[in-house]
């Protein structure tokens, strides 16, 4: 009986752990549906960004075409997000590696050169050792919102929100802030 209530026991913490993952799974995809204005563009934007992925190899292939890396610079991770800039929330991916924190907008931004309109990817570069600070915050009057606050060492914020995997971009920016604070050492 001992044997069959700790089998049970085990079982029921696997339900409740693989529950929480999905219920927190659900609601950082609703809230970075919601961040963009348009509920349509952002999904469609996610749906875009997943085939340009595909289509190159995989993460690793997209940071290396649109970044300048070093041979020994490895991609830790990339997570799908929105940048907070002046004129309102731009959907993109922030790649961490074992160098930088590298951020780039899915679609090209436009802005205004004397009369003509130029079109640009919206880029960030940080490079690890330029690191200050790491953030986390969540809204007091909203829970779900829930942001990044990036600081440089010569005082840039950046603020980085609706994250589709929010707990595991904090634990990963943690971590290559914690792996380049030990290879300075």
């Amino acid at each position: 009986m001992d044997i069959v209530k700790d089998v049970l026991g085990r079982w029921g913490r696997k339900v409740e752990e693989a529950t929480r993952k999905a219920e927190d799974l659900a609601e950082n995809t609703w809230q970075h549906l919601k961040t963009n204005p348009s509920f349509t563009e952002a999904a469609m934007g996610r749906i875009a960004q997943g085939t340009k992925v595909l289509a190159e190899g995989g993460y690793d292939r997209v940071f290396r075409q649109t970044f300048e890396t070093v041979p020994e610079e490895h991609l830790l991770n990339a997570f799908a997000c929105y940048l907070s800039t002046s004129a309102g929330p731009v959907m993109g991916v922030l790649y961490v590696s074992t160098a930088k924190l590298a951020y780039c907008s899915d679609n090209p931004l436009s802005y205004k050169v004397g009369s003509q309109t130029e079109w640009n990817y919206y880029q960030v570069v940080i490079p690890l050792r330029q690191l200050k600070a790491i953030s986390p915050s969540t809204s007091k009057v909203n829970p779900a919102e829930k942001y990044i606050q990036i600081i440089s060492v010569d005082g840039h914020e950046f603020w980085f929100m609706g994250f589709l995997n929010y707990k595991g971009a904090i634990t990963c920016l943690q971590e290559a802030s914690q792996l380049h604070s030990t290879q300075s050492m």
